[in-house]
């Protein structure tokens, strides 16, 4: 069998008993950096084949897996932190098995960007991962376009050294927003930061960074810097009748019908 096992994302507890379990039954567990890996099982007392599978192998990677699947092994499957394949190594992996008609299955566990979204205190009703963005500018600027009317609360992750530049472009597409980032999740200084887009994010920035950014809002009506007889008068001008043109000021300001029908009584 095969197993795509998420890994802590920064405490080392935050591991799950099944995650070991599958572990330490693995016949070989295939990771994005063995290094890293490495100080995990040594944590664990776990020793194993490691091999890598990383965004510059993946292919042979998951030719490597697809074999060793048909001979039998039990494959472990992680990236550096959290879960494989969410902005990490593993897609082409699953694309592959699917192909190959391999079964897998997930050990869940970590992830970053819901512990981020629940340490912002933005609305988690409904959101949109978006995950890295392109490091052109402006290939980052066109995939936020896409996301510049959504209504959803977005959340991207950013390493360290582009914080300011991707905060600057989604400034520049989204206008100004509150946004939170959110840094060392579950480590000794997590730390959940609230600005917003047009001040950017002050201070030095360290460690994989969530940054979380509020959805887009009603777009205003922009009759409604009209004055409010003015507002009135435009939709008698268009045909409606008085009362229906004040219904519909009134809709356009957010307000009762009552507060505008005052402006109207002299037209």
């Amino acid at each position: 069998m095969i197993y795509f096992v998420a890994t802590p994302i920064g405490n080392l507890k935050d591991i799950t008993l099944r995650a070991l379990e599958t572990l330490r039954a693995a016949d070989e567990i295939f990771c994005e950096d063995t290094r890293h890996t490495l100080k995990l099982l040594n944590a664990y007392d776990i020793k194993k084949p490691l091999v890598a599978c990383h965004k510059f192998n993946e292919s042979a990677a998951a030719e490597k897996i697809v074999r060793a699947a048909r001979d039998g092994k039990e494959i472990a499957i992680v990236s550096d932190a959290g879960m494989p394949v969410i902005s990490d190594p593993g897609n082409v992996v699953c694309a592959r098995l699917k192909e190959e008609g391999l079964d897998y299955t997930v050990v869940p566990g970590a992830n970053a960007f819901l512990s981020a979204l629940v340490l912002s205190a933005f609305n988690a009703e409904r959101f949109a991962f978006i995950g890295f963005l392109p490091d052109k500018q402006g290939e980052r600027k066109q995939l936020l376009s896409r996301y510049k009317n959504c209504d959803l609360t977005l959340c991207f992750h950013v390493a360290p050294q582009d914080v300011d530049r991707h905060i600057s472009s989604m400034y520049e597409v989204f206008g100004d927003r509150k946004a939170c980032a959110v840094r060392e999740i579950t480590k000794l200084h997590e730390e959940s930061l609230p600005f917003t887009l047009k001040e950017g994010l002050a201070g030095e920035k360290r460690g994989e960074y969530v940054i979380i950014v509020e959805g887009a809002g009603e777009e205003e009506c922009p009759l409604n810097t009209l004055p409010a007889r003015e507002h009135i008068k435009y939709y008698m001008d268009g045909g409606m009748d008085k009362m229906q043109a004040v219904k519909q000021a009134a809709k356009d300001r957010g307000v009762p019908k009552s507060e505008l029908y005052p402006y109207s009584i002299d037209l």
